[in-house]
């Protein structure tokens, strides 16, 4: 006897979804309060719906959200303006890992970006994730880019230290180069 694997059905997203949504990306979408996530969530699924750009893939698997990813046709960067359809946080549940649903969802980012006549796809894996990247090398992802981010207060306190122990040692510079020419007269002087 054998076992059949059910298939996942991959569908747009609908407002009904947000709460599942929320649960899938909770560590990816902004710092607030589940209300304003939700909000978010919302409003996202109603722009993909209006926009042709843009799709907000469901992974489905046995009636159950399972895992989605957020399609944009948009460029690769602001300065390298190659068409680039973005898989924006592909993410599966953890209880429908190793199914099948990471594979439907790249598949219809790729899908998608043939429907838009876009020649490359471009997605980002947390760099702590080692499965997602490995998933991702597989399919013939190659790194282009490491993103960092990091709150506004703590570059200006950073930069802010620099630039002070910059302007201490700059001065010191300053006062041996004055020092050395005060002795290099003295020394002319005498």
């Amino acid at each position: 006897m054998s076992m059949s694997r059910t298939p996942v059905q991959v569908r747009p997203a609908r407002t009904t979804d947000a709460r599942a949504l929320r649960e899938l990306w909770a560590d990816v979408l902004r710092r607030g309060t589940p209300q304003e996530q939700m909000a978010d969530l919302e409003r996202l699924i109603l722009d993909c719906a209006d926009r042709e750009d843009r799709y907000l893939a469901v992974a489905e698997l046995d009636g159950q959200v399972a895992g989605a990813v957020f399609l944009h046709n948009t460029t690769l960067t602001q300065l390298n303006l190659e068409p680039t359809v973005l898989a924006v946080s592909p993410h599966v549940l953890p209880e429908f890992r190793r199914r099948g649903v990471g594979t439907a969802l790249m598949d219809a980012a790729t899908r998608f970006a043939e429907l838009q006549g876009v020649a490359t796809v471009a997605t980002a894996a947390a760099a702590s994730s080692r499965d997602a990247n490995r998933f991702m090398a597989r399919l013939s992802f190659t790194p282009q880019a490491t993103l960092r981010a990091a709150a506004t207060s703590a570059v200006r306190a950073k930069l802010s230290s620099r630039r002070s122990s910059t302007r201490q040692r700059g001065s010191r510079q300053v006062d041996k180069v004055l020092a050395a020419r005060r002795m290099g007269r003295e020394n002319v002087a005498s």
